[in-house]
């Protein structure tokens, strides 16, 4: 380009040494010259050409900014934009976008598998422990208070087998003892799951029966505004949070390879790792989630690794 604007400056100044100083710039670039192509050997008149300065400024110009307009339209709508340094790929980046996201799910994915091992690893190992006044304040995500939330939630007995246990001194203030006590009551077993004994995490209307056809591994159990959740048996909570289709969810380990899950509550009372027993709120009825229509629990029971009718073992009226 700066050759190109001193070779102007040249031209201008040779019509301005050659010509007459009274006339206008404009004038002297309208001046009629001819330019001619001659046989060098013979002197003959090949052919000739009539220009003006002008006419050249304008031509050359209008050779440049046509050549500047057609380089950026191949690289604007061409593949040839991908072989400048920098320039973006507009694909491609949507592609490495695409790909984050997939990363940071399996981030994600890992961590929880990673969570869910850990929590096994207390339950068989009786390294348990409750939840914290703090925590519980944490967990509440309703519009009242924790402390008011639990403060109308009256301690709820545990069933005749615990009483039992608590009253033959089976239980004891010894961390030693608990941690044994946790171990052992987690050891494997093969008790059928009829025989086992549960209480009704709430009582209600079952408003929508186990149905594995519709992919329904539960049951739908109504209740009023605020009722506490119990936990149907003694175990470990491995699993307590918040999912966009169950809403707040805690799931609870049993022995015998028993687990249960309560889902669309309001508020969480316990974190992944605490222990539980039978009859303990665990959580207050809700209507979180998207899969959720009014206030009520939905309720699973999963037996070896299989869900099962809750309705066959458990009666919620």
């Amino acid at each position: 380009m700066q050759k190109f604007i001193l070779f102007i400056k040249q031209f201008i100044d040779f019509f301005r040494k050659h010509g007459d100083t009274d006339r206008s710039l404009m004038d002297k670039l309208r001046d009629k010259y001819r330019l001619v192509v001659m046989n060098d050997d013979t002197f003959e008149e090949v052919t000739s050409l009539k220009l003006t300065p002008l006419a050249v400024y304008i031509t050359v110009s209008s050779l440049i900014v046509g050549t500047a307009i057609l380089v950026t339209m191949l690289i604007i709508w061409t593949p040839l934009k991908r072989y400048i340094p920098g320039y973006g790929d507009f694909k491609r980046d949507s592609e490495i976008a695409m790909l984050t996201s997939k990363v940071t799910a399996l981030e994600d994915e890992i961590q929880a598998t990673r969570a869910y091992s850990d929590n096994i690893r207390k339950i068989l190992a009786g390294d348990v422990s409750g939840m914290t006044k703090d925590d519980v304040e944490k967990q509440g995500q309703s519009d009242e208070p924790a402390d008011s939330l639990i403060k109308d939630i009256d301690r709820i007995p545990e069933d005749d087998q615990m009483r039992t246990a608590v009253e033959k001194g089976a239980f004891t203030s010894d961390p030693n003892a608990v941690a044994q006590a946790s171990v052992q009551s987690f050891a494997p077993r093969d008790i059928p799951l009829e025989h086992q004994f549960f209480i009704p995490p709430v009582s209600g209307d079952v408003t929508a029966g186990f149905d594995l056809n519709k992919s329904h591994f539960g049951i739908d159990v109504s209740a009023a505004k605020n009722t506490a959740i119990k936990a149907a048996a003694d175990g470990v909570v491995i699993s307590a949070g918040y999912t966009v289709e169950t809403g707040y969810s805690i799931a609870i380990q049993h022995p015998n390879n028993v687990v249960t899950m309560y889902k669309h509550n309001s508020v969480i009372l316990k974190q992944a790792g605490a222990s539980v027993k039978a009859g303990e709120a665990i959580a207050i009825i809700g209507n979180s989630g998207e899969n959720t229509s009014g206030p009520h629990l939905h309720f699973e029971l999963w037996h070896k690794g299989r869900p099962v009718n809750p309705n066959d073992f458990i009666n919620f009226r």
